[in-house]
């Protein structure tokens, strides 16, 4: 009879702990996440999703704590622990009324968080086009990078300004390493220039400033899937380099179904290019803002946002892709 009791008692404190980590733990349909970034980290084996914190408060956006950003980590990508804050925005930011797109990158032992802030302040020289009434406001925008000695953070600034240039819109902060050169590949959003481009500025070797002037790469009227009318958007700039050592570029605009995902080729394999829009687009059905990573048993999985809206429906989507050498492809 004791040894049944025990028995019992053993089993029931087991069901006690699994019901208390099952209630901590959330799927990918629990989680609203715009522009998702996944570190697949091959130390510890866990992935780490990095979210802006006013993704799960979209009734409290003016909160002053969910200006920063949070990490969900997972060992299978399937079940996520509650998220945990690596960034809190000072309130003497340059910028704290949006918090978009971060991406954490390891590099030269240290972890960059590249986050896109935008100010409630304005640029005073820029100007809505000509006969457009409903043109979104000019405001301050940039990607700025934070430094930590974990992926789990606490991210730190290096100065209180954006890396992007000030004057410019600019979002969407990527990094790319070319000959042992860091640099960030980002987008001059459309608000200002109407047709977006993405561009690539050199970082300093602890990647703490900008280093000369930005680059433009291409345009999004360079791509005939880019259908908007009256303007052109820029989304989410990630590299790849395939396994032929074709040096690619996702990112995202508008196409004739909706928000999507295209790929440019380097024609010269370097950042300079001369970057060639393939007319394929590698996903079309109104998700975008994609980045791709390889999964610890090997898979190639793209990761990306959908549906784009309406606020609140938007959740994470994983798709197996195929690097052909020549390009990428859904499998």
């Amino acid at each position: 009879m004791k040894t049944l009791m025990f028995f019992l008692m053993i089993l029931f404190s087991n069901l006690i702990v699994a019901q208390d980590v099952s209630q901590t733990m959330l799927s990918a349909d629990d989680i609203r996440i715009r522009d998702p970034y996944i570190f697949a980290d091959t130390v510890t084996r866990k992935y780490y999703m990095y979210a802006q914190i006013h993704n799960r408060l979209v009734e409290n956006d003016d909160n002053a704590a969910s200006k920063g950003v949070e990490v969900y980590i997972s060992t299978d990508l399937k079940q996520w622990e509650a998220p945990k804050p690596v960034l809190i925005l000072d309130e003497n930011s340059w910028a704290t009324n949006m918090v978009w797109a971060p991406e954490m990158h390891p590099y030269n032992g240290k972890y960059y968080l590249f986050v896109t802030l935008t100010s409630s302040e304005t640029h005073e020289n820029m100007k809505k086009p000509k006969g457009e009434t409903d043109w979104p406001p000019h405001y301050k925008r940039g990607t700025q990078i934070f430094v930590a000695d974990s992926p789990q953070g606490p991210f730190k600034p290096f100065a209180n300004k954006p890396h992007t240039p000030e004057n410019w819109m600019a979002l969407d902060g990527t990094l790319y390493v070319e000959n042992g050169t860091p640099y960030m590949i980002f987008c001059h959003e459309w608000v200002e220039i109407i047709d977006g481009s993405i561009n690539y500025i050199r970082l300093s070797p602890d990647l703490s400033k900008p280093v000369g002037k930005p680059r433009k790469m291409f345009h999004a009227s360079e791509a005939k899937w880019s259908t908007g009318e009256n303007s052109k958007v820029t989304d989410g700039c990630f590299i790849y380099k395939t396994k032929w050592n074709k040096l690619l570029m996702i990112w995202s605009s508008f196409g004739a179904k909706g928000y999507a995902i295209g790929i440019a080729e380097s024609k010269s394999g370097k950042l300079k290019g001369p970057w060639i829009q393939q007319e394929k687009l590698l996903f079309e059905e109104d998700g975008g803002h994609g980045m791709i990573f390889k999964t610890f048993d090997g898979r190639l999985l793209l990761a990306f946002h959908q549906p784009n809206g309406p606020a609140g429906k938007e959740r994470l989507k994983l798709f197996e892709i195929e690097d052909t050498g020549e390009s990428l492809m859904l499998k």
